[in-house]
């Protein structure tokens, strides 16, 4: 029986490919610097109460000149912190002023994905009324109004949604809710059947039901990554993540596939056994990165095989990769959410360092650079850029929205640069 090796010299690991890695391209959403460290001044905050004494955003889309940001929470507040408003869950503000919206739908469960699309917006979450109707896991709203479209009806009786994509004309969602990835009608609800995988068997001793936990696809629309908590799709072994061929008919499963995920990383915590988290696809869709919980690798050998507590990087086109082209360990900590803009890779969590594999219980180890809550990884090299605003987390941000102007960074935490940013912080491009 093999024993947990002690961690103790530092190296930074970068996985030998036989394709190389390809120069940086343009992103779905084109960014050709990294964004500022220090961010805009006028973004409202979450507040803590009595009843939410941790507010925290989940998610957050723009439609128009409107940001709409959806997590726990029951109350907001300006920029200046003089004025207060009550919102169950949800906040509409304008993006380039951010005052408050009227604009006030009220959740009874806590708000996971939102997905703006045109005239209307999709949120997913573990409520179950939307303003008193009855909308187990996802709801339609009018953009507009905010009022629940009542001729759009999810075929949900509960569960979670935590992720929405839009990929020609049909809504792709993601979490524990029904067949747990599934594409519907936009004007109705109804499954398309467009994706019909049998996702099953959840990991033993990991928290929860099988679930999807995020996934991505690709510019083209061609291919979908999911992660979360199931070993099996239709009967073929994808323990914690699998790629589906979005053909024009149908979603298939991919034979994409990378046979390390099947190995647990060191941690035996419920909520982190099934330790894959965020995925995100590079602006030509080339390659993807996964991002992950689950402490450090089990043993020392793992170190740049295992994408523990780090973000790791694989090539599309590489089917049965023996190795990601490069990870980034946190040496402790969850990494929980990415996004590729073409400068940058951007990842969020509650992770204080970066270049840190051999960092061991948030400790760093030689070569490890102070990252706190948010960092931005070379699509290239793998090893962090300079960017470092600092964004001290307790449980880290779930979501990373780039936009043509820059980058919106959701959380629990209080702060951004130094800065009093609760919950909500846009960082422009320079």
């Amino acid at each position: 029986m093999r024993t947990r090796s002690v961690r103790i010299w530092s190296v930074f690991v970068t996985a030998t490919v036989t394709l190389g890695v390809p120069q940086l391209a343009a992103a779905s959403i084109q960014q050709s610097a990294v964004v500022s460290e220090n961010p805009v001044d006028f973004t409202p905050n979450v507040v803590a109460t009595t009843a939410v004494g941790h507010p925290i955003v989940n998610a957050i889309s723009q439609t128009g000149s409107r940001m709409w940001a959806g997590g726990h929470f029951e109350r907001v507040e300006n920029s200046g912190r003089t004025q207060q408003y009550t919102r169950n869950n949800l906040v509409v503000f304008d993006a380039n002023t951010g005052a408050v919206s009227s604009i006030a739908p009220s959740f009874d469960g806590a708000v996971w994905a939102v997905k703006t699309a045109g005239s209307s917006v999709y949120v997913g979450g573990d409520f179950r009324t939307v303003n008193g109707v009855t909308r187990p896991a996802l709801v339609k709203l009018n953009a507009t109004t905010g009022a629940v479209d009542t001729a759009f009806k999810a075929p949900f009786t509960g569960g979670r949604i935590d992720q929405i994509k839009w990929r020609s004309g049909r809504l792709i969602v993601g979490g524990s809710a029904g067949k747990k990835l599934l594409a519907l009608d936009p004007a109705t609800g109804a499954d398309t059947g467009y994706l019909n995988l049998a996702i099953t068997d959840p990991i033993p001793n990991a928290w929860g039901t099988v679930s999807v936990y995020d996934f991505a696809i690709d510019p083209a629309g061609t291919r979908l990554v999911a992660t979360g908590n199931f070993q099996k799709v239709n009967g073929q072994v994808r323990t914690r993540a699998f790629m589906v061929d979005l053909g024009t008919t149908t979603g298939s499963l991919a034979p994409w596939y990378y046979s390390s995920f099947t190995k647990p990383c060191s941690t035996d915590a419920p909520r982190r056994i099934a330790y894959l988290q965020g995925v995100d696809f590079s602006p030509d869709g080339s390659y993807f990165v996964i991002t992950a919980t689950g402490q450090i690798p089990k043993y020392r050998s793992e170190i740049g095989e295992m994408i523990c507590d780090g973000a790791g990087r694989f090539e599309t086109s590489v089917v049965h990769p023996t190795r990601p082209t490069w990870i980034n360990y946190t040496g402790g900590d969850s990494v929980w959410a990415v996004s590729i803009t073409g400068a940058a890779v951007y990842v969020q969590g509650h992770f204080q360092w970066l270049d840190n594999p051999m960092g061991h219980a948030s400790l760093p180890g030689p070569g490890a650079v102070r990252r706190t809550g948010v960092g931005a990884i070379n699509p290239s090299t793998g090893k962090a850029l300079s960017w470092a605003p600092g964004k001290p987390a307790q449980q880290g941000g779930k979501d990373l929205y780039a936009t043509s102007t820059g980058l919106w960074v959701v959380s629990d935490s209080l702060q951004f640069h130094g800065e009093y940013h609760r919950g909500i912080a846009f960082c422009p491009l320079p």
